[in-house]
């Protein structure tokens, strides 16, 4: 069913107009709520320190953590101490939990052990990110707080908000949900800071574009790097948002690609990769978090780094500046 739907949302289907119903409904339920938050009627949490929200308002993922592994990456060039909270979709633990190696992937979920692996920041996780801001900044030194996902999430108030679209599949067929992918109307997208697309296609003015470069080939079981031969015939793993980016960028590397996509989050067992022929396996970075202890010595994730223009970080630096200026000025 949920493939389905994700089909229909952006290819169309006549079977989706018996959702317009529930989406009107949706409407109300979520615009009624944003205007609690606005209005003070129910309370948001703020912080002592920068909180940035990295999110989007489509359902499945959209390039997300890419960008906050490349902020955490320039927030450290430029001497700041970046901590991340996220909900851990997917993962199963007591809450509040801090991701480390002694904790798994099935109770961190998939982004946040990926984002700590590659960045080695604090990552907490609570599917209440309030709560978690609150822990990291009580058991860390951080100085400022990326939230992995959260722009619906008004409990934690935020300094910054950043949404992400899928330049490929943009808002899908502009329906909320179920009717659509969206969890809230476009216009909701002139009310953020900074609107990032992956990849070209989908134009909102004033966005900044990104490319998702891929880095060499990585080993599941022990991180070697590789470089294999293009015209080599591979079984490829996707569990994403948009699995197709992930085939397409293979097959423009000049591999054969056989494909095989799973749901977004989707927690692998050894039938899974049950596969005909001994062809390498090739995976997401965020599929290969879950797979370590199902690995072959032929199984490589590919990860990828995001590309963003200079004129988003000096414009992002900006403004933390800005926000630390009023701060220091409050307190003065």
């Amino acid at each position: 069913m949920r493939q389905w739907l994700t089909t229909a949302w952006h290819r169309g289907h006549p079977a989706l107009w018996l959702l317009w119903p529930l989406s009107f409904l949706y409407l109300g339920i979520t615009g009624l709520r944003r205007h609690a938050y606005r209005h003070d009627w129910l309370s948001s949490q703020r912080f002592p320190v920068p909180v940035v929200v990295v999110g989007n308002i489509t359902v499945g993922g959209t390039g997300k953590t890419p960008i906050i592994l490349a902020l955490i990456k320039r927030l450290q060039q430029e001497g700041f101490r970046p901590g991340v909270v996220s909900r851990g979709y997917g993962g199963s633990a007591v809450y509040p939990l801090q991701v480390s190696e002694r904790v798994s992937t099935a109770e961190t979920g998939d982004e946040p052990m990926t984002i700590f692996r590659r960045s080695g920041v604090p990552v907490v996780v609570d599917p209440k990110r309030s709560r978690a801001t609150g822990f990291l900044l009580q058991n860390t030194d951080c100085d400022i707080v990326l939230s992995d996902d959260g722009l619906q999430h008004y409990a934690l108030a935020r300094d910054i908000e950043i949404a992400v679209i899928d330049g490929a599949r943009g808002l899908g067929n502009g329906q909320l949900l179920p009717a659509g992918p969206l969890r809230e109307a476009p216009s909701r997208l002139a009310g953020v800071d900074y609107v990032i697309t992956n990849g070209e296609g989908y134009s909102v003015p004033g966005a900044f574009i990104m490319q998702l470069l891929p880095q060499p080939w990585r080993n599941v079981r022990d991180a070697s790097c590789a470089l294999p031969g293009a015209g080599s015939r591979i079984h490829a793993v996707a569990g994403i948002g948009n699995p197709d980016r992930f085939f397409t960028q293979l097959r423009r590397q000049g591999f054969e690609v056989i494909t095989h996509a799973f749901p977004d989050h989707h927690a692998y067992v050894a039938a899974d990769f049950a596969f005909a022929d001994g062809s390498p396996i090739v995976m997401t970075e965020k599929d290969a978090v879950k797979c370590t202890d199902l690995a072959a010595d032929n199984w490589w994730f590919v990860p990828v780094t995001a590309d963003l223009p200079e004129t988003f970080y000096v414009s992002f630096l900006q403004k933390l500046k800005q926000l630390q200026a009023t701060r220091v000025s409050r307190h003065a």
